[in-house]
């Protein structure tokens, strides 16, 4: 079954269009065709591109198969090009990932807990730079196509329920004042095998933890603070708790940074680059679970950035006040001055100021 069709399957069971962990939304969400949401996570994006980037060395055609075989996603056919941010650095480029995982107990009441990253590639391809945006950041959503929703503030993750890609596009760029290059989306319902391809991961837990929501029969385990493997499920309970710490999704953003990191370290040194079986079982595992906008190529942006490795990421999150309530609503404040900041030096391609202003 394709990514699409898994979707669009979970999507008949859960209709809801609620985007707010303490209830519902009262109003309803998009018509199925125009939210054939494609959950993603840069997870897998990242490392499909690592992968990619050296085994085209050995077989680009093997790569193009599974270039074509990855799901396309209109992100940008519904934006209008005046309200969208000028491009300053050419050459530099933005990613916006959206990632959400459709085996989340949260979904069973049709929410999603979105994950919104937004990457930069500096012009050198030498790093990359990836925020973090809380799914409750309280910001302006630009109005739908159909003029039945935004046109107000609300919780960021609500433009997709609301409008899609399109109009989460718009309202990241709203929000950041950075032009978005591409989208890509990953459904984390796929992590679990993504992980076992690599042969676990290496993570070491901050502190010890139960998960109560976890994949295990009983919904829980147990997390004990140091270095340990991690299998995929495992791995996925750790990416995905909140419900134990007292930050909540921030330990969530966190975790997921820290999970995204020990995937390269092991994709560039586990052996995966240089086995064609484990190779093509990462690969295989993943392509279903990916989609892209119509003009990214995976295979072009593999070459750029094969020499990429965990030490060249550096990890942010947008600068926050906190959090609070807004009517019935829990959301988080973002700090707009120090955030103004940090966006401006991604839309100027200074990673020396991205790097000090994200401290």
């Amino acid at each position: 079954m394709s990514y699409g069709q898994q979707f669009a399957d979970h999507e008949t069971r859960h209709s809801g269009s609620e985007v707010d962990a303490d209830g519902p939304e009262e109003e309803p969400a998009p018509p199925r065709g125009r939210r054939r949401g494609r959950r993603i996570a840069l997870i897998v994006l990242l490392v499909v591109v690592l992968l990619a980037g050296g085994g085209m060395l050995a077989g680009s055609l093997y790569y193009r198969s599974v270039n074509s075989s990855i799901e396309r996603v209109d992100a940008f056919e519904e934006v209008p090009e005046e309200s969208r941010p000028q491009v300053v650095a050419k050459d530099a480029m933005n990613i916006m990932v959206l990632g959400s995982d459709s085996r989340e107990p949260e979904n069973a009441g049709g929410s999603r807990s979105d994950t919104i990253i937004l990457a930069h590639l500096p012009a050198d391809r030498s790093s990359a730079q990836l925020i973090s945006i809380p799914r409750d950041t309280w910001v302006p959503v630009p109005r739908s196509k159909n003029g039945q929703h935004g046109g107000r503030d609300a919780k960021i993750n609500a433009a997709y329920a609301w409008g899609g890609v399109p109009l989460m596009v718009q309202t990241v760029e709203r929000f950041t004042g950075v032009r978005v290059d591409h989208v890509a989306m990953v459904d984390f319902a796929g992590f679990k095998e993504i992980v076992d391809a690599l042969g676990g991961i290496e993570i070491d837990v901050e502190q010890s933890f139960t998960s109560t929501h976890s994949l295990n029969p009983d919904s829980r385990r147990e997390f004990s603070k140091g270095r340990q493997t991690m299998d995929g499920a495992a791995a996925l309970d750790y990416a995905r708790e909140r419900y134990a710490f007292a930050d909540g999704d921030f330990a969530r953003i966190r975790h997921q940074q820290q999970v995204m990191r020990a995937i390269l370290d092991k994709a560039a040194s586990g052996g995966t680059l240089s086995s064609p079986t484990k190779l093509n079982s990462f690969v295989r595992a993943t392509a279903n679970a990916v989609a892209v906008d119509k003009s990214m190529s995976l295979l072009d942006l593999a070459m750029e950035l094969r020499h990429l490795r965990s030490g060249n990421l550096g990890f942010y999150t947008c600068p926050v006040k906190g959090t609070g309530r807004v009517g019935s609503e829990s959301v988080v404040f973002a700090d707009t001055a120090k955030a103004k900041g940090l966006f401006d030096a991604v839309r100027r391609d200074s990673v020396t100021e991205i790097v000090s202003a994200g401290k």
